[in-house]
């Protein structure tokens, strides 16, 4: 794909509260590292909760069991976070067709899919003219090689797939794909800062794209930099759990933007 000399700014920049769940608990990884876990004291709900209360509107879920071993499991969870009163996007190990219907019959507004995606691409238009392309996300969680190739790692990013991340762009955009999640993983739970220079390839390799910026947001103006090189939203998850800045304040920031 040609980049675009230019990227489009996001309008409507959307903020999305992370909670991921292992064991039925609240917990953080480092660089997507299951033996690098960090544990917090409020349940997925009772955090849920407090989100709303601060002015959220949606909540990134991920079923981290199930992103490494398959087999989604928080369909209650989706169902009471929703009866909270937030649009929830959630993932972690989805593997069919029926995955997919029943994690948005369970009251989820978006599915994300990832390791599923980058293995089986072809598969990815059937889904959006099932589902429609705004019930789905897609995530390309994204590795640095050292030739400078960004890889996307499956399976929890525990496996290598071989696929790269320009191609797999290719093949969305013609696929009719509307939300990219795309994480860095090297700054995953990091608080090192959100790899710009990444989203900012991807606004002008991908300008049809609404793409979420996820990975390594340790404050507002981080978030507010992202918006700024093309980002569509990002996905709040360590510097939010551990109150590095308030909610409602990201969220007046980014409507004064």
């Amino acid at each position: 794909m040609n980049a675009s000399p230019s990227f489009r700014r996001a309008a409507g920049f959307q903020l999305y509260p992370a909670i991921d769940v292992r064991d039925g608990r609240v917990v953080r990884l480092h660089q997507g590292d299951y033996e690098r876990e960090t544990r917090y004291e409020p349940t997925p709900i009772d955090l849920a909760r407090r989100y709303v209360a601060q002015g959220a509107q949606w909540l990134h879920l991920v079923d981290l069991d199930a992103a490494r071993l398959g087999g989604y499991s928080l369909h209650t969870l989706v169902c009471e976070i929703a009866d909270a009163g937030l649009r929830v996007q959630t993932g972690g190990g989805v593997r069919s067709d029926d995955d997919i219907a029943r994690i948005l019959d369970a009251g989820a507004e978006r599915v994300v899919i990832g390791s599923l995606a980058v293995r089986e691409p072809v598969r990815v238009g059937g889904w959006i003219e099932r589902f429609g392309a705004d019930r789905l996300t897609f995530a390309l969680d994204a590795r640095q090689d050292a030739r400078g190739e960004w890889c996307l790692p499956v399976a929890g990013w525990t496996r290598d797939s071989g696929a790269r991340l320009d191609d797999m762009l290719d093949t969305f955009a013609e696929a009719g794909v509307t939300n990219l999640l795309c994480t860095d993983i090297a700054r995953d739970g990091t608080l090192g800062g959100p790899n710009l220079e990444l989203y900012r390839l991807l606004a002008s390799l991908a300008p049809g794209l609404e793409i979420q910026a996820s990975g390594g947001i340790r404050d507002i103006d981080d978030i507010v930099a992202s918006q700024a090189v093309g980002c569509a939203g990002a996905v709040l998850g360590k510097a939010l759990i551990e109150n590095a800045f308030d909610l409602s304040d990201a969220i007046d920031r980014v409507r004064a933007c």
